[in-house]
């Protein structure tokens, strides 16, 4: 006689929890870090070839331009550089600001614990500013907090005035979004106002700079844009939530 054979029971059990809350409180832990240093954290998302690099040699010149006729405080900036692979923007930014380059290897975004690395590397400079340029791509940094303060979106002319509408994401967690290489307005397809509706429709308070960095136009409102909200940040001031 076959004897039947008895299972235990079989019990399901559900687990509601956010899986990014444990990366936002880290995340959160280094954004705290670095307001205590007095140190405002500016996360930089683009298209390949938008003009990451070129903004922020350019940022950098305009301060070291305006130190040079002034007594105002010195805005000393540092960068941390996110490739696939080679360093060839942290060699170009390297004469104009501390910088240390961050490799992915074939990650299409920078994550928070490469960050701190990087960070760490440069053993913590004294500054105003730290930038983090993000992988070239407008879909996966968006979902990755790094402790930022502020985040902002490059869209380059060249790449066509759809873009908002294409990837809303990375618009929608966007505080800035910097139109970049305006000198080519003449000679491409591109409308700065549809560009601008498309983008506000996602996110209404997006601060928007028309920029040439290369004239430079629109620098100017850029830099005192950054200073403003580094300003806002340090008194007590909420940044707009991503």
């Amino acid at each position: 006689m076959t004897q039947a054979t008895h299972h235990p029971a079989e019990r399901v059990i559900i687990v509601q929890r956010d899986v990014q809350q444990s990366a936002r409180l880290v995340a959160d832990v280094f954004r705290q870090a670095m307001r205590s240093r007095g140190t405002f954290v500016v996360n930089l998302l683009s298209s390949p070839g938008a003009g990451k690099t070129t903004l922020l040699q350019a940022t950098a010149q305009h301060w070291r331009t305006e130190e040079a006729r002034s007594d105002d405080r010195r805005y000393r900036m540092a960068v941390l550089v996110g490739d696939i692979a080679t360093d060839r923007d942290a060699q170009r930014l390297a004469p104009y600001a501390t910088v240390a380059q961050l490799t992915t290897g074939g990650a299409c975004h920078l994550d928070l614990s490469l960050v701190q690395r990087g960070w760490d590397a440069m053993q913590q400079p004294a500054c105003e500013f730290l930038f983090l340029e993000n992988v070239g791509n407008l879909v996966c940094p968006a979902a990755h907090d790094l402790g930022e303060h502020l985040r902002v979106i490059l869209l380059s002319t060249t790449e066509g005035d759809d873009k908002p509408a294409k990837y809303p994401k990375a618009f929608r967690t966007s505080q800035g979004m910097v139109i970049s290489k305006t000198d080519l307005l003449p000679h491409v397809p591109f409308s700065c106002d549809a560009a601008v509706a498309d983008a506000r429709r996602l996110q209404p308070d997006l601060a928007v700079f028309p920029v040439s960095a290369l004239q430079p136009t629109g620098i100017a409102a850029w830099c005192q844009y950054l200073v403003d909200q580094r300003t806002k940040f340090l008194n007590g001031h909420t940044i707009n939530s991503t």
